[in-house]
């Protein structure tokens, strides 16, 4: 095989998780023969879109929208973590433990932070979570964008903001590598369930070679069962755009209660 770009860079932190997606990739180009491309300079947006891509993950939100019919969907992780199971995910909705607001609606007019317009478990699940609960259009008395799922845990740490929706494995990734991280914080509300974020390929690959990547990642994951067992991930199981169809719902149904942006 030629260079082709293959990264899992949606959970690389902490680093014990950065060390086994590294592994299984490895593993993954061993059985297929071919190298790596340098991506390096190269935005998540530009990666995604690369004729060169082989292998990437992306988020259900921006898979639904502009990336819609341009990369292939090859599987969805079936993690096995808390609150991530069977092929699907959540955002936990966090607070800090010395706020004595205890339920979504005591958060009303309060300050959000979310990692990103584009972001399915950031702010998609959340807008949806909240939507039953907002006034004329408005839940928050305003948000604010971090960046990263990380830097909205440091928002609530540090008190720049009171309400933040984190990827359920994000958080359990965090609160078993690096718990210090998760500290003084606590679950105020979970999302409804979405699919894990996809596992994508080019758009022009071809059925055969799909098929041969979805075998080839459960092989690696078998052949290396600590790197299973560090990702709580068993195995990848098959997947195709239609199962993220759910993520636009969740916009429909917000926009339907009057809540399609969040603010």
């Amino acid at each position: 095989m030629t260079q082709h770009i293959a990264e899992l860079l949606m959970y690389t932190a902490p680093d014990p998780i950065h060390q086994a997606n590294a592994r299984w990739l490895a593993r993954i180009f061993e059985h297929l023969g071919g190298t790596r491309r340098d991506t390096e300079g190269l935005s998540l947006m530009q990666m995604w879109l690369s004729p060169h891509l082989l292998l990437t993950q992306t988020c259900g939100y921006p898979l639904m929208t502009a990336l819609r019919g341009k990369v292939r969907v090859l599987g969805r992780p079936h993690y096995e973590l808390p609150d991530s199971s069977g092929g699907n995910h959540c955002s936990l909705i966090l607070g800090r433990l010395d706020d004595a607001r205890r339920t979504l609606a005591d958060f009303r007019g309060s300050r959000g932070v979310i990692n990103g317009l584009d972001s399915n478990s950031g702010m998609n699940l959340l807008r949806h979570r909240l939507a039953p609960l907002q006034r004329d259009g408005r839940f928050f008395a305003r948000v604010g964008i971090s960046g990263s799922h990380r830097e909205s845990l440091r928002w609530l740490r540090e008190d720049l903001a009171d309400l933040a929706a984190i990827d359920s494995v994000t958080f359990a990734y965090l609160a078993r590598h690096a718990a210090e991280e998760v500290a003084g914080l606590r679950v105020i509300a979970r999302s409804a369930f979405s699919p894990a974020l996809p596992i994508i390929t080019a758009a022009t690959v071809s059925d055969e070679l799909a098929e041969e990547l979805l075998k080839l990642m459960n092989l690696a994951l078998r052949e290396l069962p600590e790197v299973a067992e560090t990702l709580g991930l068993p195995e990848v199981l098959p997947a195709n755009e239609s199962d993220y169809q759910v993520v636009l719902d969740y916009q429909r149904e917000a926009e339907t209660l009057g809540y399609g942006d969040l603010r």
